[in-house]
């Protein structure tokens, strides 16, 4: 089990009394890249919700990155997802702060205290995303494609061994969608794991990863048509 990173077994999500998925299994391994598909309200988002702590599991057994997702407490929510990065649709990024203090608000929330060390961290991460020219501007100042990537920096800076996309290339026009897919290949080439909820067939074609389908309370996997 040292190798998987996310296991649910016989599990059951209900969200707001609505039963999403009721006894499904999955498994991701360290440096796998999974696609999550399926019709909009088919339960995707509320999958990745129980990932990172937002919804709980009804019943059943669950654990993502050590930790177990059946006796998760609330003070431990925000360990949790320092070992996770997520990364949204409609990129959350703070309207009234810069994308270096956006960046630097995360990291000082997660413990980190000395100016220099976060300093370097945003540059790092922003020099991974390709946008490292920008950190003065505000969000309303950058592209979405651009904002994406912001989000996506912010995703890593705490050295995740998970990141999770729920629609991440949603909003963005099909060019700029292609370039941030890159970006998640670029990361999962370099060893990260990656869990992503997608609606676009297209992209899941030209990047090839594991599939699995919700459809009607269940979760299955798939196998991509050539």
């Amino acid at each position: 089990m040292q190798n998987v990173i996310v296991n649910l077994d016989k599990a059951t999500i209900v969200n707001e009394k609505n039963v999403i998925f009721s006894d499904i299994n999955f498994n991701v391994d360290a440096g796998e890249f999974i696609f999550l598909i399926g019709k909009t309200g088919s339960g995707k988002s509320s999958l990745l919700k129980v990932l990172y702590g937002d919804l709980n599991l009804s019943s059943g057994q669950g654990s993502i990155v050590g930790y177990n997702l059946t006796q998760l407490k609330d003070k431990q929510i925000p360990l949790l997802r320092r070992k996770l990065g997520v990364v949204f649709q409609d990129f959350k990024l703070l309207p009234d702060r810069t994308v270096f203090d956006n960046l630097t608000f995360v990291l000082k929330a997660t413990g980190w205290t000395e100016k220099n060390k976060i300093k370097v961290r945003v540059e790092e991460v922003l020099q991974l995303v390709n946008i490292p020219s920008n950190t003065k501007k505000f969000p309303f100042e950058l592209s979405g494609g651009e904002q994406q990537r912001v989000a996506i920096a912010r995703a890593l800076l705490n050295y995740p061994k998970l990141i999770i996309a729920d629609e991440p290339t949603g909003n963005l026009d099909p060019e700029t969608s292609q370039e941030i897919m890159q970006l998640f290949r670029k990361l999962h080439g370099e060893g990260m794991s990656v869990i992503m909820a997608t609606h676009d067939y297209n992209m899941i074609l030209k990047f090839p990863g594991k599939i699995f389908q919700c459809d009607n309370g269940k979760l299955n996997e798939v196998i991509a048509k050539k």
